[in-house]
Parts: structure tokens; sequence; C-alpha cells
């Protein structure tokens, strides 16, 4: 989670507009989240002249993986998580309908809930995901959607289609002088692509799931992950203070995951009763004990409303109310009781350059700060200022550690001197760590735990709240519902350090 720019970098894609800046902290309050993509990115088949491997994978030396990798948090190594993965991939090939195909898995350094694979035939799974999962037939779902993509060409199909529309579109544009009619061929071509994208989507699972019962896998363990993950989506969207939507967008790839777990039981339903085929839970417990949970804290990690990187050495606390979200580019906040949402994130920028100029021209366009005010937060340098845009008034602060810059955005509608107060609060908590807070802040681990007679899921998830984990992680983590008893002597999910 380092989201340094350059500033040739900051010139060219540093800047906001004041009306997105506005746009996007209303979506972050109104309940525009999308759910995060897993189990669907085509990929290319394998030539068929490659040798058949099934095997965990480090990249080579290609730039373009290399970069994938890298934005994905790099190479995830546990030696116990790609035994397992391994050995469910050579299961899953070997009942496909084409089983000389090649693939090879790597595990994504990245709390993120996602899976995804290339042309070149390289499957890839984020740590997040597998945290979600519960049982090895979950996880079979996952590779065998993927690998179904390969083996029904879902990229080429798409890509045909994409150059036809394109050329279409420009025909009518340019050759018949029609730029209208090369506008609205433009709009049908994403309702095309988007329409052919969800079909994919569906036809993965439900390939996935024929050759996930083949393989002796429990074929529900499909729509049992897919429901899982539609409830992290729409925990993640609480907590941000927004609302997951079931309806799927017109110009969505992916169908909504609910549309998807019906679909996927119904698949199931055609193949076998609940409870024929392997579900394997205890020994994919035992795989992804103590597998690494959340952000990693050398990349920038949040715990309950505080943000620390202990590689860059700061740390920050947003205000009350607030509930934090890390991502690849920035920490993003917001608390939609109050109307109100943040921004962090850092670029660098030359000592030369005087922070209250960059902070009047280099942020927002077409919007003007006003009330700068120069403070010193933490023995650095820091220069703040309002600005307003519509119906959404910003408090900026540009803090200065050496050629960096953390940038803090804070937006209300109701800019009230309270809500500006608790603004320049959070600013005010930006410092450098110390050597023994750094040393605090621990990476969490995922931990399986046996149940005793007397537990409970709020006696099992209690720990997992000093973390700033809501009680209800606990529950999603493990694929139960809110009602659902706790077994004594079964094994559970919880986090911990």
């Amino acid at each position: 989670m380092i989201w340094t720019r350059s500033n040739s970098g900051t010139e060219r894609r540093g800047r906001t507009s004041g009306a997105s800046l506005a746009i996007a902290c209303a979506l972050l309050l109104a309940g525009c989240t999308a759910e995060q993509t897993a189990l669907g990115v085509s990929a290319d088949p394998v030539p068929k002249t490659a040798p058949r491997a099934v095997g965990t994978h480090r990249p080579e030396s290609g730039g373009d993986e290399r970069s994938l990798v890298a934005a994905f948090g790099g190479i995830y190594s546990d030696s116990k998580v790609e035994n397992l993965l391994d050995g469910v991939a050579a299961r899953l090939v070997a009942a496909s309908t084409e089983p000389g195909l090649s693939y090879k898995i790597t595990v994504l350094n990245s709390p993120t809930v996602n899976a995804f694979s290339l042309p070149d035939g390289h499957l890839y799974v984020t740590r997040g995901l597998l945290a979600l999962a519960s049982s090895t037939s979950e996880i079979a779902a996952v590779l065998a959607h993927e690998m179904a993509h390969v083996t029904a060409r879902h990229a080429i199909q798409r890509v045909e289609l994409e150059k036809s529309s394109a050329l279409f579109s420009k025909v009518a544009s340019e050759v018949l002088n029609d730029p209208t009619g090369g506008q609205q061929l433009q709009e049908k071509s994403k309702l095309s692509l988007a329409s052919f994208s969800r079909q994919q989507e569906f036809e993965a699972d439900a390939l996935g799931v024929r050759t996930m019962a083949k393989a002796g896998y429990d074929p529900y363990g499909a729509s049992h992950f897919l429901s899982s993950l539609a409830r992290f989506a729409s925990l993640r969207a609480t907590l941000l203070g927004s609302a997951a939507s079931s309806r799927p967008d017109m110009f969505s790839t992916h169908p909504a995951t609910t549309e998807r777990v019906q679909m996927a039981l119904q698949s199931a339903r055609q193949l076998n009763a609940p409870g024929v085929g392997e579900d394997d839970r205890n020994r994919y417990l035992a795989a992804i004990d103590g597998l690494a949970f959340g952000d990693d804290p050398s990349q920038g990690t949040v715990r309950g409303r505080s943000f620390y990187h202990t590689r860059l050495g700061f740390g920050f606390t947003a205000p009350e109310g607030f509930s934090l979200s890390g991502g690849t580019e920035a920490v993003q906040g917001a608390s939609a009781a109050l109307g109100r949402a943040m921004r962090f994130d850092t670029v660098e920028l030359p000592a030369s350059t005087p922070l209250d100029e960059y902070l009047k021209s280099g942020w927002i366009e077409g919007v003007e700060v006003t009330r700068e005010t120069a403070l010193d937060v933490g023995g650095l340098s820091t220069v703040t200022g309002v600005a307003k845009s519509g119906e959404w008034t910003f408090r900026l602060a540009a803090i200065r550690q050496g050629g960096m810059v953390y940038r803090l955005i804070f937006a209300a509608k109701n800019f009230s001197p309270e809500a500006d107060q608790s603004f320049m609060q959070s600013i005010s908590s930006f410092h450098r760590l110390t050597p023994e807070e750094a040393e605090r802040v621990r990476p969490l681990k995922l931990k399986i735990v046996t149940a005793g007679a007397n537990d409970t899921a709020a006696s099992l998830s209690q720990g997992m709240s000093e973390f700033g984990l809501p009680a209800e992680e606990f529950s999603v983590l493990n694929g139960l519902d809110k009602a659902a008893h706790i077994d004594a002597g079964t094994q559970y999910k919880v986090v911990g350090e």
C-alpha cells in the first residue's frame, strides 16, 4: 500500500478536479461501493504444445508480470498453502475437459479478495481470498472457475468482440461521417460487451462446478464461497457507510454475486445432493493456519480508526465516527452518519517547492484554496487550507518529510466548526512512529482454534475487536449466519497477532 509518485507524475496524475473529488466523496457516502471481484477475470488458453504442469510459481522476469505482482503486494510464500493448491489443481486438471493444459499458481500478498488468470496459464489467488474460503471444496471452486475461463477461450472471444465493436464504431464515425451514429454504436458495444462478460462468468461458474464435482469435490462449495463473498462485500461497504447493491449495473462485467449464488446452486443440484462430494474443511483450515491476514504493516495497515506505515515510519488517527479502508493508491475513510469523508496518500515533491504553493496549485483543479495556515505537526512542516466545490467543503493538509509529502483531504457537506475541529485534530495526530510503537504494530494472522463447550461466536471473536475488526467479521470468515450455533470440538477461524 504505497502510493508515492514522482513530481512529474504528480503533475500528470496527482491532480483532481473539484467536481470529480466532490463526486468521489458523494459516491463513498452514497452507496456506490462495488463488490470485490473474484472468480472471474478471463484468460487465454495455454498453448497445447506446452508441457503439462500444475504447481505454485514464482513469476519469471517479464516486466508486465512483475508489475502485476507488485501491484498486489508481491508474492506470498507459504509451503502449506502451496502444497494444498498444487494438489487441488492437479485433481481439477485431470477432471477438466482439456487435461493436457498447463497451469501455474501464484499466491499474492494482498488482503483483497481476488483470483484471476493470465494468457500464459498463470492462476493468481490472493491471500485475502484464501482467508475467506472455509474448505478445500471452496478453493477448488475458485480454481475450477479460472480454469474454465481458459478452456472456454473466453479471453480470445472477448478480444475479437472488442475489435469488431471498435471497427464498426470507427467506420460509422469517420468513414460514414456520422459521429452520432458512432457514439450510439459505442454505447451499444458497451452493453454487448457487458452482457457478453456476464455470460462468460455464468459459463465459467457452471463449467467450474461440473469440473470440481467430477474431481470428487462437493459442488456446493462454489455457492458457499460466493455467499461468503457477498457477505464480505456487504460488510466492507457497511463499514464505509455504503450499501452494497445486489442489483447488477448494466455496464458491469460481472453479474451480481447473489445472482451467481443462485446459478451455482442450480448447477450443483443438477449434479449431486448436498453432502455428496469431498468438502475437506479440516485439511484446508490446517493449511491456512498462520496465514497473514489484512494489510501488511510494512505497506500500511489500518487498526480501527488509526493507520500505521511501519516501513515509512508514520501513523495518524481518523476523526471520531470514521471507518478506514486501505487501498493500493490511498487510504479512504467515511462517516455516513455525519456526511463526511477523507482520503490520505503520498507524493514525492522537490524540497524547493514551497508547501503553500503546492497546496494551491498541485492538487485540485478549479478550486480555490483559502485560509492557509502553516503548522508544525510532530516536528514536520505542514500547511493546511480550506477549499470548496459545490455542496462540499474540504480541509486539506500537506505534511512534508524529506522529499515526500503526505496529503490529507477531509470533506464535509455541513462544514461546521465542530467538523473542522475534528479534521484538525486528525491532522495533528500525524506523527513519526517510535521504534517501540512500530514494534507494537505486528502483522495479523489467521488462527485456527477449536471451540470449547461454553464457547460462542462472541467469545471466539472477542480478541478480534482489539484490532479494530467488527464482531461480524468472525461470522463472515467462517461462513456462519448471525444465529449460527457454535459446535464444541469444531474448528473456527479467528484473527490475532
